[in-house]
């Protein structure tokens, strides 16, 4: 799903991805993952301007 890309996550992080993916009844780790990914983008994507979008990131604790 993911191809040749690798994404390198905490070991925490990726222990409740898997329970929750588990849980929710996702057929794979990556299934889940982007999903995710897909909602968080396309919530970026209704944002007006880069500046709200930019607002939106620093909210969420993405960017400072």
């Amino acid at each position: 799903m993911f191809g040749s890309s690798k994404v390198k996550l905490d070991k925490g992080l990726l222990k409740k991805i898997r329970m929750y993916a588990k849980i929710a009844g996702y057929s794979s780790v990556e299934e889940f993952i982007t999903h995710a990914l897909e909602k968080e983008i396309a919530q970026l994507e209704e944002a007006e301007s880069e500046d709200e979008i930019r607002k939106k990131l620093q909210g969420l604790g993405y960017i400072s």
